[in-house]
């Protein structure tokens, strides 16, 4: 040691440094406070908290209310935690020079670059990571107070960094969210799915329910060609027996041409009004020849084909309906949607005893599907956990279409995606069945 700096230990007063030191070490606590509330405050989970403040749980209730103006959170905690750190830093630099004399600077450096870096950033935030809810109501009485504290100096420094911003041409709003709440959802869903704490099924109903706004009833309809209807004028024995031949509970009737939809006929309805005609008071097998089938019939329920589906939900719960046909702007018939469309897209295929088997898509031995044309694509991809895209066709004969900008012919092959498409069968204009193969399951 050499005699400035022995000069300077014997003239410093032992009392000081000892109070210096505590003063040091008590800032460094609160920046380890400060830093740890910072990462609680941000990583915690709102739907946590507000399920714990419903609970009645008050110091949940004041973290949710911090994290309602993020800007004004992290401005206090920032200020507060570059105060304490520089106040620290000070008083520890003035501590060590006048233990080490000149040396002390350097000294103070690196001392203080370990001390912060571990115990007032790392370890807090570390902590504060694992348990963030935990960590958020702990820290959120003395951040909401710290806030109110705060409040004049950040509001100065929130208007000089925007009017910074803006002069560079950078537009800043405080209420604006970075991600919808939808897609802050389903970003967590897809995350947990692939971290396997959500299984592919529970995956698939909840991005389905989550997805009911941004799809139209076009997309899930049943198209107006594979519509079964009845002749609204063909003799009564006639719709009887196509009536208890259909797979449907409810079958459009049209006159003279089939996009003219008169009706809606139910089978329960058409049924009790031929046995009331064969079993009444007056009831005789030649009471069928008089009976009009539009007697029993529904009016028709059209909806436009731009409806979304969480707006035709809500339109079937509210009139206690589970059919309707829909219409492009025209007025031309397009298809028909059920309830339980709509229900199949948040909980997959719903199948019963009359409905077919087969779906129009199979698995081969060789790892590839054999699929119908006119499949949608959604059912495709929850099928088989593909990621076919579904915003420019909605079936899959529609998607190869639009890739290859053309109508395939039968035998051509593509590849899309990832994916690769062999045409199989093709009538007139429509790709009626095509093989599709995982290009990653393909031999090298």
């Amino acid at each position: 040691m050499n005699e400035t700096t022995a000069a300077a230990v014997s003239s410093a007063d032992p009392t000081t440094l000892w109070v210096t030191a505590a003063a040091v070490l008590g800032l460094l606590v609160l920046s380890a406070f400060f830093s740890g509330s910072e990462t609680a405050l941000t990583a915690a989970s709102r739907a946590r908290l507000r399920r714990r403040a419903d609970d009645g749980a008050v110091a949940a209730k004041t973290a949710l209310a911090l994290t309602e103006d993020n800007e004004r959170l992290i401005g206090s905690i920032l200020l507060g935690n570059n105060l304490v750190n520089i106040l620290a830093t000070s008083l520890a630099t003035s501590l060590l020079l006048n233990l080490f004399g000149d040396s002390g600077v350097v000294i103070a450096t690196i001392v203080m670059t370990i001390l912060v870096l571990v115990f007032a950033e790392v370890m807090p935030k570390t902590y504060a990571i694992t348990r963030p809810e935990a960590a958020a109501e702990v820290a959120a009485g003395p951040v909401s107070l710290i806030v109110k504290v705060f409040a004049p100096v950040v509001s100065v420094v929130r208007g000089v960094v925007r009017g910074t911003l803006n002069l560079f041409g950078v537009a800043t709003d405080p209420d604006a969210q970075v991600l919808a709440a939808h897609e802050e959802i389903r970003g967590a869903i897809d995350l947990h799915h692939s971290e396997g704490a959500v299984e592919r099924e529970a995956r698939d109903r909840l991005l389905g329910a989550l997805e009911l706004d941004a799809r139209e009833v076009d997309q899930v309809m049943m198209h107006r060609r594979n519509i079964f209807m009845i002749d609204a004028e063909e003799k009564p024995e006639v719709i009887l027996d196509a009536c208890l031949k259909s797979p449907y509970t409810r079958i459009p009737l049209y006159k003279d041409d089939a996009e003219n939809i008169v009706g809606v006929v139910h089978a329960k309805d058409l049924l009790r009004a031929i046995n009331d005609l064969m079993r009444g008071p007056d009831g005789s097998h030649r009471n069928i020849d008089d009976f009009d089938v539009m007697s029993v019939a529904m009016e028709p329920w059209f909806v436009p084909d731009t409806t979304s589906l969480a707006d035709q939900l809500r339109a079937f719960l509210l009139r206690r309906s589970h059919f309707a046909l829909v219409v492009d702007e025209y007025g031309a018939l397009q298809g028909l949607i059920t309830l339980e469309d709509i229900l199949e897209e948040i909980v997959g295929e719903i199948a019963d005893e009359h409905d077919d088997e087969v779906e129009g898509v199979s698995k081969q031995p060789d790892g590839s599907w054999l699929v119908d044309g006119v499949t949608t694509i959604r059912d495709l991809n929850r099928l088989c956990d593909w990621k076919l895209p579904e915003d420019e066709a909605t079936t899959i004969a529609g998607l190869v279409i639009h890739e290859a900008q053309t109508i395939p012919n039968q035998g051509q092959i593509f590849i899309f995606h990832d994916f690769r498409f062999e045409i199989l069968e093709r009538q007139r204009h429509q790709i009626t069945k095509m093989r599709i193969k995982p290009v990653r399951d393909m031999a090298p």
